[in-house]
């Protein structure tokens, strides 16, 4: 990062200055724009005050599940060391990109009525299982964010010197003397911060409760906004809510920043821990037991998309076919978008000093804290009387898209473009290179690996979200995420499955083909 005081460019400022402006039009503007057509805020009701109890509820349980069962992965994945480890790891980043609504039907499919667990409580004589409710959110949510959670603790896993269970071998330490003294220490400094991420992001639901939720016992906030959007059309109401969601995650946010991550205070020299302490046969089978475990909860409803989908795809409709194609244009649209954004931003924060980074980082925040739905309603309360609101469904869908991108990709990029200009700043301004030269010779060749995997990112994302297209979008036009919804919605579920794996092939496709358009090797 660029040290002491570093001019900014005009440009590099017009740039920030517009990103950070566009940013804040989404998120604060759009607010505004719902609350002001809304004649003034009315007061809570009932079911508003039961969304927000739910929301904060399973928000807290789910985190707490999520982080819980990720402890025994991630110690089991930190102290053992068998083929296809790296495939297993690389699996738990999957949730994260998968579509939410895919992720859903291969959960009905396990944990439904008709699924896969039932049929054999049935076959035991065991009670029936029902996923619809509280539990199927909390269960959707655990899958998504066990494996985030899991990524993180095992990172902190990692990070404990290989000289420090050495040390402990030697002195004799028991498994139980290992977890207290090196494992513990390093728990409590992850744990929280792991904790407030995932609630955080359970606090936005919307896909997952739309799915399997519903209802006075479980019906989020984004619910209950999309619900007096669309069948009350109660913008008063839902402008009040899109304000208390905006402030539930803002203390979270504040919250989750001001909870730092102490580093553990160890160091080492790099190498590969040898776990004398887990070489137990006990240890070892329960350590297999768990990695076995997680495997099969990840897989098996992916799985079974794919499979009931294979047969399928041939005969899905041409209206499918259509909203993939929308789906693609939005989703590279977007990614597009939130790249120019995230880069501008990134390079202002870069030479902009301590404020700027913070600035950068509260900006990117807020597309976080805001809910899409009240972008997307602020948006055509903005633009109509210009043109037909449902004709922008799928650029209203592209840019919201976008703007809740940012805030991953920026922290990809950000620190990319500060080590960058510490390293070549100086030369670069000894040798005159300044403006577009400068980020065509400099900046923009040792940026194609966190532009690749930033791009691919932002693609997944887009390609899988169902949120402001399932508003505002007309009968005729849908991306793939709804068009899947409608067919699960019309029970017609083998269609669904079809669908449902083109777009996994789709979302993982885009996310591969742009992260490896960045891996490929830089030659300046």
């Amino acid at each position: 990062m660029a040290r002491g005081a570093v001019a900014v460019s005009p440009v590099r400022a017009l740039a920030g200055g517009a990103a950070a402006a566009f940013l804040l039009a989404l998120t604060l503007g759009t607010l505004g724009a719902v609350a002001w057509r809304a004649d003034g805020l009315s007061g809570l009701g009932a079911a508003d005050w039961a969304a927000i109890r739910f929301t904060l509820g399973q928000a807290l349980v789910s985190a707490a599940l999520s982080v819980l069962l990720a402890v025994p992965v991630a110690r089991a994945l930190g102290r053992r060391r068998f083929p296809g480890r790296s495939l297993v790891v690389a699996l738990l980043g999957a949730p994260f990109i998968l579509p939410v609504i895919v992720a859903v039907f291969g959960l009905i499919a396990v944990f439904g009525r008709a699924g896969l667990l039932n049929q054999a409580s049935a076959a035991l004589g065991l009670p029936e299982l029902a996923i619809y409710g509280p539990q199927g959110v909390i269960l959707a949510h655990v899958f998504f964010n066990m494996p985030l959670a899991t990524r993180f603790l095992l990172q902190g896993w990692l990070g404990i010197p290989a000289e420090q269970f050495r040390l402990a071998a030697s002195l004799g330490f028991t498994p139980a003397a290992v977890a207290r003294y090196l494992e513990w220490p390093m728990l409590r400094a992850v744990v929280p911060g792991a904790f407030l991420a995932i609630f955080l992001i359970c606090l936005t639901s919307f896909a997952v409760a739309l799915a399997v939720g519903g209802g006075p016992r479980a019906t989020t906030i984004e619910l209950r906004i999309y619900e007096l959007f669309r069948f009350d059309f109660a913008l008063g109401d839902a402008a009040l809510l899109g304000l208390v969601q905006f402030a539930v995650c803002a203390v979270a946010a504040l919250v989750a920043g001001l909870v730092t991550v102490p580093k553990v205070a160890m160091a080492g020299l790099d190498g590969v821990a040898a776990r004398w302490d887990a070489r137990g046969a006990w240890l070892r089978v329960q350590d297999n037991a768990v990695i076995c475990l997680a495997c099969a909860f990840l897989l098996l409803p992916m799985g079974i998309v794919v499979l009931r989908g294979v047969p399928f795809v041939a005969a899905l409709p041409t209206s499918v076919w259509q909203a993939a194609g929308a789906s693609l244009v939005v989703a590279l649209f977007s990614t597009l978008l939130a790249l120019a954004l995230s880069l501008s931003l990134a390079l202002w924060v870069a030479r902009g000093g301590r404020a700027a980074r913070i600035g950068g980082d509260i900006i990117s925040g807020l597309a976080l804290t805001a809910s899409p739905l009240v972008m997307g309603t602020g948006l055509f309360i903005l633009l109509f009387g210009w043109t037909s609101p449902q004709a922008l469904a799928l650029p209203v869908t592209a840019l919201v898209n976008a703007a809740i991108t940012v805030p991953f990709t920026l922290r990809v990029l950000a620190p990319a473009v500060a080590d960058i200009e510490e390293a070549y700043g100086k030369l670069a301004a000894s040798l005159g290179l300044t403006g577009w030269a400068l980020l065509r010779r400099v900046i923009l060749p040792r940026l194609r690996r966190p532009l690749g995997f930033s791009a691919g990112l932002a693609a997944a994302l887009s390609m899988g979200d169902l949120g402001v297209i399932a508003l505002f979008s007309a009968p005729e036009t849908e991306t793939l995420p709804l068009a899947m919804y409608r067919l699960m919605a019309a029970y017609r579920t083998d269609l669904a499955a079809g669908a449902g794996l083109v777009l996994v092939v789709l979302s993982f496709g885009l996310f591969y083909a742009l992260d490896r358009g960045g891996r490929a090797d830089v030659d300046a």
